[in-house]
Formats: structure tokens, C-alpha cells, sequence
């Protein structure tokens, strides 16, 4: 009987209208359709370092980069960032464990180690829990039997040092893959030629906040130091089993976040999944999988290399942790042509810290918690399904979500039921250009810092100011998406807007000092393509632009600007393949100026900027590659990062918020070897 309702659900979810966006980091190629883009080939040698956000930047324009850092830095999408972006790993879930977004979860996977990115644009996705604006969805490399492998070397500017490998092979029963990478650098500098503490002296010097300064001792340290481990084991276990065993491993020592008052001292992941697959099972099963997953992040941060750390309370600490666990079922099969998928989700995240004092003593001084140990516990089933008419495609999903939070202390639990789904529809216009329309409602629970996340009490004797807000509703997402794409003999182009009714959205509210729900619209435009103007020379571009506003301004403030909307973003690449073993590219990356943004809650004006960037790529006998170029080829001084309170950031000398600018001239080199 359960067999034949989950058929009935599926076949009714056919009924409805899906979507999807993809990327490729080597040659950085944009492939993919409507709402998805594929960037394939991340660990190209064109990328400099570990940080997928800057990567994803550079290839998605609807992808804006957060830097607080050399390394690890964030992303937003579409105006959206923090969780309103699921960030999947090989069907698993990491999340950082800083409530300041020093390790947001793309900074967990090394770009080495990937084989794809998969870019969600909308709340086009039902097989994962919290997709409420888009999903950044991450393959990592997978083994073959065929013995192959790479080693790269990488220098570049700041004394930036990388290696990386990784080797692979096997048998038809079994293949095994193993990789590594190291890397370090120093403090980068900005087109000023001031280094990360450079930029904090100038911002503070004068001020309150002098003492977050950095130490002298400390003013030229290393900006981290980063290694990581992959290790893959696929098994078949017959013709039509497998059994796929992964670990990925990530260690990061003394990252300097200048725009912060604090640094981390270390920032330690672990990521397990285990998968098994059976194939064609029977009539009503094509594809049955089997999935497990565990992560865990280790993440203190002190005030340890300031000059704050000299003063009567010692070096304070804020020791956190994140870990997530969970199991999926999912089953594909066909009713004549109709590809139906279903399945169940279930997982527990637990996020927890705690203040300290004089936490580089033999006797740190335990001080209130920053968070309560608190657990968000979620189970949801979900279908879809896909069919096509003619000229007409269509596809739709459906959610049912249970979602319980225990904040692990006096205060209530939270509980959420919700239901999400999409419908999607393509229409051929003809063989060469295409429409597409999709309408869907998405939902996202408050995290653990949005609903009890609480400031710090250097006496010990409170539990510090609640931040967070216990009472906060879940977010609900209401989107279409309109657009057109087109492919044709020298050119491809793919043009949409989107609108979205976000209720209950969650933001933070300086005045009052906590979280809180509002309602508010972000709407946008996309246009992005191609044109090969002969087999040799061809031109890559894409811009976005995005627009968000509050439907009334938050309690005490006036401003109905919504935070973190990047101004409109473009690129613009000329490639060309001088032979089939030498290729050269010139990129262009410009942003207007921040003129609307959200003034209330410590935003602030932002510089138009564009920078060019180039590069040389050249094939060499028996497998070596070497890849020069150069970033910001003029050595421009500007900033991309705004300043939203929902951050501990440090003021300036005029009251504002320090804004970190990006780097000057980078100078890069890589040497890869294949087999």
C-alpha cells in the first residue's frame, strides 16, 4: 500500500511545473540551463587558492564574494547569503562554526578536490532541507580504475605557496582515489600596498578600537596556513550494487580576519559519507539510494594577537563547534516517460560555544555560553518528477518538512511544519531558442545564532545580552522566474528576471540589538552567453543586477533598503586558443557603486570599481601544463565587502565600519603534472 501512495504522490507531482544553473573553473565555461549553472573542473589550474567563494565569483554573475580574509571567505547569491543558501557536499551538509561567518561552509571544501559545482538559482530544489533562495551543490573528484593523477605547484604574489596531489585507480571491483594539499600565505596587500593589520592601523588608529589593532610582535604573521586530505573508496559489491565510502579532511592554522577582533586560531573539519547505490531493482525502481553523512568543525577564535589581549581580561576566546549528521533514501523510476523521484531526508544539527578569558593561561576563565548547545532536528519527504510534451518540458517537486530546535537550555523549543514546491516549465520556440517560466515556495528555519545567540559578560555572573530571538518564524520564499536562452551556431545566450516575496524574512535589527522578521521583495535581472567570433577567438560575459527592499522599515529605523544586495555586477572574457596546446585569456570585472543599501544597520557607500585580469595557458611535452597570470593587472585600491551589523565588525576613525579592501596586483604561477 505504501508503495502505491508514494507512486500516486509522484505521478501527481508530474502534474505540476523545475530547474537549474552549472560552471567550469578551468577554461571557466558556463553551461547549463534556466535556473541551474554547472562549474565543472574546479581544481583547474586557473585557481589560485582553496577559496571556492572566490572562485564561484569570478564564474557566476549572480555570485557576489564576502572577503574577510585572505582565505574562507563567503558568498552571496541573488542578495541572499548565510543560510538562505544550502551548500551541499556529495549529498551531505557541513556548516561553519562561527557565528561571525569566518568559516562559512564553502570554505570546508578545497577547490582541489572538485570535480563540479552545481548553482541553484531559486527555490527550485526539494531533495534538501533549507533551500530558500538558491543551493550551492559541490562534487568532489571521484576515482576511476584507469591509474591517473596530477601534482601541482603554485606560487604567487605575498608569498603564497601551494602543492597539491592526487592519484587514482583500480579494478572493476574496487577504485580508490587519495589526494592532499597544502598552502600558505602571507598577508596580501591592497592596491594601496597596505597589508590586512596595514588596513587595520589606518582604519582604528585614533579611535576606541586602537586596541584591536595588532600586536607589533604580530603585525607581519602569516594571513593562514591551510592543508587538507581526501580519501575515496568505491566498491561493487555486485553487477548492480556499490557502496561509496569518502573522508575528507581540513585543517587551517592562525587565520587573521583584521576586520573582526578576533582571529582564528585554528579551524579544524572532518566530512564522512557513506552511499550505497542499487541499479535497476525492478519495475518501480531504477535507481535506489542509500545515504549517510557526518560532519563536525572545530573553530576558536581569541583576541590573542591584538593589543587587546594585554589588558586586565587577558586574551578572550569564543570556542566553537558545528556538527550535522543525517541519512537520505531517494528512488528514481519511470512511468512511461514520465521520471519520477521520491524519498526521505532526516538530519540533527548542533551548534554550540563558549566564552573565555585569559584563555591562553594554564586556567582559562569559562565565561557565559555564546550558544546553548542547541540542536535543530529536521525529517522531510519529498517528490518530483519530469515529463515532456512535445515542445513543452515539465517538471515540479514537492516538500513536507517537520522541524523541531532545542536550544539545549530553559529556553522553549521551536516547532515548524511547513510544505515547499515548484513547478517548471520549458517551450521550445524552436530548435535553437527556448522559454521558460517557474514558480515556487521554498522555506529556511532560523539557525541556532538567529534565535539564541548571546553576547559575552566579562564579570561571569549573567548569561551576556540575548542577541539571538527565540521567537522568530521560519522564512517563506515565494519566486517566479521568467526567461529565454538561446543556442545557435557562434553565439549562446541565456536572459531572466526573477521576483521574489520573501515573508517573515530574517535580519537583524541594530537599534533594538536582535534578530527579527520582516517582510521584503528582491527582484533582478541575468544576462549571460557567449559568442565565437571565429574557431579561435571567442567572448564569454554575464551581468546581474539585483534590487531588495523591506516592505516597511524595522522598528526605530527608517531605512527600507534590504542588507547585503550587491550593486549590478558584470564580466566580460575574450579567449583565445592561439593551437590546441596554448590559450590566453583577458577578463574585465566591474560593479557600480553601493547606492542603496540598508544605512540603519551600519551599511555604507561603496566605489564603483573594475579590475582586468589575464592569463597564458601552455600545454608541454608528456603531461605538464604551466599557467602564468596576473589579477588587477592596474593594481586598483577597492572594496567589495558592505558592512551589515549582523557581524561583529570594528569601527573606523569616521565611525564606520572598517570596510577591508581586496587585493592590489597579483602575480601567480602553476605547474601541473598529469598521468
Amino acid at each position: 500500500m505504501k508503495r502505491y501512495l508514494a507512486i500516486a504522490i509522484s505521478v501527481a507531482a508530474a502534474s505540476c511545473l523545475n530547474a537549474a544553473q552549472s560552471v567550469n573553473l578551468d577554461k571557466v565555461t558556463v553551461e547549463g540551463s534556466a535556473i541551474k549553472t554547472e562549474v565543472t573542473d574546479v581544481s583547474g589550474e586557473d585557481l589560485k587558492s582553496a577559496d571556492l567563494a572566490e572562485a564561484l565569483t569570478n564564474a557566476v554573475p549572480s555570485i557576489s564574494i564576502q572577503r574577510r580574509s585572505g582565505i574562507a571567505n563567503d558568498i552571496i547569491l541573488r542578495g541572499q547569503r548565510k543560510d538562505n543558501i544550502n551548500v551541499i557536499v556529495d549529498g551531505g551538509k557541513i556548516y561553519g562554526a562561527c557565528p561571525n561567518r569566518m568559516d562559512p561552509p564553502t570554505s570546508h571544501i578545497i577547490t582541489n578536490n572538485i570535480k563540479d559545482v552545481e548553482v541553484i538559482e531559486g527555490p527550485y530544489d526539494v531533495e534538501d532541507f533549507g533551500t530558500l533562495s538558491g543551493a550551492v551543490k559541490v562534487t568532489t573528484n571521484q576515482p576511476s580504475k584507469d591509474l591517473h593523477g596530477d601534482v601541482n605547484l603554485n606560487v604567487g604574489s605575498w608569498g603564497y605557496k601551494k602543492g597539491s596531489a592526487f592519484v587514482s585507480g583500480g579494478s572493476d571491483k574496487v577504485k580508490v582515489l587519495v589526494g592532499a594539499s597544502t598552502e600558505q600565505s602571507d598577508q596580501y596587500e591592497d592596491g594601496n600596498g597596505n597589508t590586512l593589520a596595514e588596513q587595520l592601523k589606518i582604519a582604528t588608529d585614533g579611535t576606541v578600537n586602537a586596541k584591536t589593532q595588532y600586536k607589533p610582535s604580530e603585525f607581519d604573521r602569516d594571513a593562514y596556513r591551510k592543508t587538507s586530505f581526501m580519501g575515496k573508496a568505491y566498491i561493487n559489491v555486485t553487477d548492480n550494487q556499490e557502496l561509496r565510502l569518502s573522508y575528507t579532511g581540513n585543517r587551517s592554522d592562525n587565520v587573521l580576519y583584521p576586520s573582526t577582533p578576533m582571529d582564528a586560531i585554528s579551524d579544524n573539519s572532518d566530512l564522512y559519507n557513506v552511499k550505497y547505490i542499487i541499479n535497476s531493482l525492478g519495475q518501480y525502481s531504477d535507481k535506489l539510494g542509500f545515504e549517510y553523512y557526518y560532519s563536525t568543525v572545530d573553530h576558536p577564535m581569541t583576541t590573542q594577537y591584538r593589543k587587546m589581549s594585554g589588558g586586565p581580561a587577558g586574551t578572550i576566546a569564543n570556542v566553537m563547534s558545528a556538527t550535522i549528521y543525517g541519512a537520505k533514501i531517494n528512488n528514481d523510476f519511470h512511468i512511461n516517460d514520465t521520471k519520477i523521484t521520491y524519498g526521505l531526508e532526516a538530519s540533527k544539527r548542533n551548534w554550540d560555544g563558549r566564552y573565555y578569558k585569559k584563555y591562553t593561561s594554564s586556567n582559562p576563565i569559562a565565561l557565559n555560553k555564546s550558544l546553548p548547545d542547541v540542536d535543530t532536528n529536521n525529517i522531510g519527504f519529498f517528490t518530483k518528477a519530469k515529463k515532456s510534451f512535445g515542445k513543452m518540458e515539465l517538471n515540479g517537486g514537492l516538500r513536507y518538512d517537520h522541524t523541531k530546535i532545542d536550544p539545549g537550555n530553559s529556553d522553549s523549543d521551536e516547532t515548524y511544519n511547513d510544505i515547499s514546491g515548484y513547478a517548471f516549465a520549458y517551450y521550445h520556440i524552436n530548435s535553437s531558442l527556448k522559454s521558460f517560466i517557474g514558480l515556487g515556495k521554498s522555506i529556511r528555519v532560523p539557525d541556532g545564532k538567529e534565535s539564541h545567540f548571546r553576547g559575552k559578560d566579562l564579570t561571569g555572573k549573567t548569561n551576556g545580552k540575548l542577541i539571538g530571538n527565540p521567537n522568530l518564524d521560519e522564512t517563506k520564499n515565494y519566486e517566479a522566474d521568467l526567461g529565454l536562452e538561446g543556442v545557435y551556431t557562434n553565439n549562446t545566450f541565456k536572459a531572466k528576471v526573477f521576483y521574489s516575496i520573501l515573508k517573515d524574512f530574517i535580519v537583524y535589527n541594530s537599534t533594538a540589538k536582535q534578530y527579527q522578521n520582516t517582510d521584503a521583495k528582491i527582484y533582478g535581472v541575468e544576462f549571460s552567453g557567449s559568442y565565437f567570433a571565429t574557431d579561435d577567438l571567442y567572448f564569454d560575459y554575464g551581468i546581474a543586477y539585483q534590487r531588495g527592499k523591506k516592505d516597511s522599515p524595522l522598528a526605530g529605523q527608517s531605512d527600507t533598503n534590504l542588507p547585503s544586495i550587491p550593486p549590478v555586477k558584470a564580466n566580460i572574457a575574450v579567449n583565445y586558443d592561439y593551437d590546441s596546446s596554448l590559450s590566453l585569456k583577458a577578463e574585465v570585472v566591474a560593479s557600480g557603486k553601493w547606492s542603496k543599501y540598508d544605512s540603519d544597520n551600519g551599511e555604507q557607500a561603496i566605489d564603483s570599481w573594475s579590475v582586468l585580469n589575464l592569463k597564458v595557458s601552455k600545454d608541454f611535452y608528456k603531461g605538464f601544463n604551466l599557467t602564468l597570470g596576473v589579477d588587477n593587472v592596474f593594481d586598483k585600491a577597492y572594496a567589495v565587502s558592505n558592512t551589515y551589523k549582523d557581524l561583529t565588525l570594528v569601527s573606523g576613525s569616521t565611525g564606520d565600519v572598517m570596510l577591508l579592501n581586496e587585493p592590489g596586483r597579483y602575480l601567480y604561477a602553476n605547474l601541473k603534472y598529469s598521468f
